[in-house]
C-alpha cells in the first residue's frame, strides 16, 4: 500500500480557517451585485440607440457580478479553490514602491490641468514604472538611460491616447498648448 501526499479528487488541502476567507471574497462580490442590480432597478429602460437602453450594461454587469460571486461562495464553501497555486512573491509589502506609484497617480490627477495630459501621464507613467522596478528589485533604476527610456516610453503611450480622445472622439482633454496637439 503507498501513501500520497495529494488528497484525493474533489478534496481540498484547504484547512476550514483557510476558506473563510475565500467564502468573504465571494460574498463581498456578491454583494456587489446585487447592489448594482439594485441600483439598475431605477435606471429607465427605454430604448435607445441600437434598441438597447440605458440600464442595459448596469444589469449585464449586476448578473456577472452575482453569478460570479455565488460561484464563489459554492468553491469555497465546497472545498476551498481548487488547482490554486500556491502564494508567490515578496513576504511583505514594498512601501518604497508603494510610494513611487501613489506619487505618480497623485501628481497626475494634481497637474493634468497645468501641465496637460500628455505630460502629466508621461510623469505618472515615468513615476509608476520606477516604482515598480524598485519593488521588483531591477538594477539600474537610477540609471539616466532608464530614466530616458521610461520617458520616452510614457511619451509614446499617452501621446495617441490624448489625440485619439481628443481628434477622433472629439471628447476634450486638458491640453498644454492652444493647438490642441499636446
Amino acid at each position: 500500500m503507498t501513501t500520497s501526499s495529494n488528497p484525493p479528487v474533489g478534496a481540498s488541502a484547504e484547512t476550514p480557517a483557510a476558506l473563510w476567507p475565500q467564502t468573504l471574497v465571494g460574498v463581498g462580490v456578491l454583494v456587489v451585485g446585487l447592489a448594482l442590480a439594485f441600483g439598475a432597478i431605477g435606471i429607465s429602460s427605454e430604448a435607445g440607440y441600437g434598441g438597447v437602453g440605458p440600464n442595459f450594461l448596469p444589469w449585464l454587469v449586476a448578473v456577472a457580478l452575482t453569478v460570479c460571486g455565488a460561484w464563489i461562495v459554492w468553491e469555497a464553501r465546497t472545498g476551498g479553490f481548487r488547482e490554486m497555486d500556491a502564494p508567490s512573491g515578496a513576504t511583505h509589502s514594498d512601501w518604497a514602491g508603494f510610494v513611487w506609484v501613489s506619487a505618480g497617480l497623485l501628481l497626475n490627477a494634481a497637474l493634468i490641468t497645468t501641465l496637460g495630459f500628455v505630460l502629466s501621464c508621461t510623469l505618472c507613467y515615468l513615476l509608476a514604472v520606477q516604482g515598480l522596478r524598485r519593488a521588483g528589485g531591477q538594477g539600474g533604476v537610477n540609471a539616466p538611460r532608464t530614466w530616458l527610456v521610461d520617458c520616452v516610453t510614457g511619451l509614446l503611450i499617452s501621446a495617441p491616447v490624448f489625440w485619439t480622445f481628443t481628434k477622433f472622439l472629439a471628447i476634450n482633454l486638458p491640453g498644454l498648448s492652444a493647438t490642441g496637439w499636446i
